[in-house]
C-alpha cells in the first residue's frame, strides 16, 4: 500500500511516500481503506521529535491519528462493525507506527464509529481528534445551561468545535480571538473578545460577575486571567496547561479515543447543531506541504489529506 512515512526524526523534508505491507488486523479492529486524514499540531510534533519521552515510535513511522475511510476487513470480535461501512475515527495508540497517512490503517473497534452521514469524507476526516478534545473538555468541566463560558482561542480547530458545543448546551459562549476572526466567532454562535492586553477588563465589561467555565486550547497567563474571571464556583478545563489542574484545581484534558463520543458527535452533525470548517485538501503526495500549512499556526478550520 501507499503511505507516507519517516525514518528518523525531522522537518517535514523526512517524510517520504513509500510503499508498506497493508496492515494485519487483530481480534478487535477493522481494517479502513482510508479516503481522508488530517493534519493536527500533535502530528508534527511527534515527527520533530517533541514527544519522544512520551511516546515510543517506531520506525518508519506513518503519521496521522485522525481518518475517515470505509470498513474493508473486520475482526474476529468486533460485532459492532461491518464490512462495507463508513467510519471516522480517532485512531490513536500509546505508540506510533502505523498511523492514517496511508491507503489502509488497522483502526481498534474503540477508536472508530460510524462517520456523520452529512459530511464528506474530507470533512469527516476534520472532525475526530479536534472535535473529540472540545466535547471530553466541555465534559470535564461539566458545562450546562445557563453557565457562561470563555473559550480561549476559539477561532482554532478544537475552539470551533467548543463553541459550537457549549451552546448546543445551552451556555452562553465568549470566545477571545483576534478581530479577523470575529465575524467567524459571531457566526458559530459566541461573544467575540479581542486577546491580549486588556482581556480581562474587556471580558469584565460583558460579564461582570465573571464566568463560570474557562475553556482554554490555548492563552498567555492561564493562570492569572483565570483567577482574575472565574466566578465563585467556577472551574477550568485546559488541554495546554497543567497549571489548570494543578494550581487553579480543574482539569488538565489528554484526549482518548472513544468511540461513543465519536457517535454523538456525529449525531450533534447530522442535526446541524455542529459544523465544520475545512481549510485546505492536500493529496496524499503532497503530505509534507499539509504539515507546513498546519504547523504555519494559522489556519482556521483543518488541514485534510485526500487519500483515495
Amino acid at each position: 500500500m501507499r503511505a507516507i512515512t519517516y525514518s528518523r526524526y525531522g522537518g517535514t523534508d523526512v517524510l517520504e511516500l513509500t510503499e508498506q505491507p497493508t496492515p494485519k488486523v487483530g481480534p478487535d479492529s477493522v481494517l479502513v481503506r482510508v479516503r481522508a486524514a488530517s493534519v493536527n499540531p500533535v502530528d508534527w510534533k511527534v515527527r520533530e521529535g517533541y514527544l519522544d519521552a512520551l511516546l515510543d515510535v517506531t520506525f518508519p513511522a506513518v503519521p496521522g491519528w485522525d481518518v475517515a475511510g470505509v470498513v474493508e476487513r473486520v475482526g474476529l470480535d468486533t460485532p459492532e462493525l461491518q464490512v462495507g461501512d463508513e467510519v471516522y475515527g480517532y485512531v490513536r495508540r500509546d505508540w506510533v507506527h502505523g498511523g492514517t497517512f496511508a491507503e489502509y490503517v488497522a483502526a481498534p473497534v474503540r477508536t472508530v464509529a460510524r462517520k456523520p452521514s452529512s459530511l464528506s469524507f474530507e470533512e469527516a476526516a476534520a472532525v475526530p481528534l479536534a472535535g473529540l478534545t472540545a466535547y471530553q473538555s466541555i465534559a470535564r468541566a461539566g458545562v450546562r445551561a445557563g453557565q457562561t463560558v470563555l473559550v480561549h482561542a476559539a477561532a482554532g480547530g478544537v475552539g470551533g468545535f467548543a463553541v459550537q458545543i457549549a451552546r448546543s448546551l445551552g451556555a452562553r459562549v465568549l470566545g477571545t480571538a483576534s478581530a479577523g476572526n470575529h465575524e467567524y466567532l459571531r457566526g458559530l454562535g459566541a461573544e467575540p473578545v479581542e486577546y491580549g492586553d486588556g482581556l480581562v477588563e474587556r471580558v469584565r465589561a460583558l460579564v461582570p460577575d465573571g464566568v463560570d467555565v474557562v475553556l482554554d486550547y490555548g492563552s498567555d497567563d492561564l493562570v492569572a486571567t483565570s483567577r482574575a474571571l472565574l466566578a465563585d464556583g467556577g472551574t477550568v478545563a485546559s488541554i495546554v496547561d497543567a497549571a489548570a489542574r494543578d494550581e487553579l484545581g480543574g482539569h488538565y484534558v489528554w484526549v482518548r479515543p472513544d468511540a461513543g463520543d465519536l457517535a454523538a458527535l456525529a449525531g450533534l452533525i447530522d442535526a446541524g447543531t455542529v459544523k465544520v470548517e475545512v481549510a485546505e485538501v492536500f493529496e496524499l503526495a503532497d503530505a509534507a506541504a499539509a504539515h507546513q500549512a498546519s504547523q504555519t499556526g494559522h489556519v482556521r478550520g483543518k488541514v485534510v489529506v485526500r487519500v483515495d
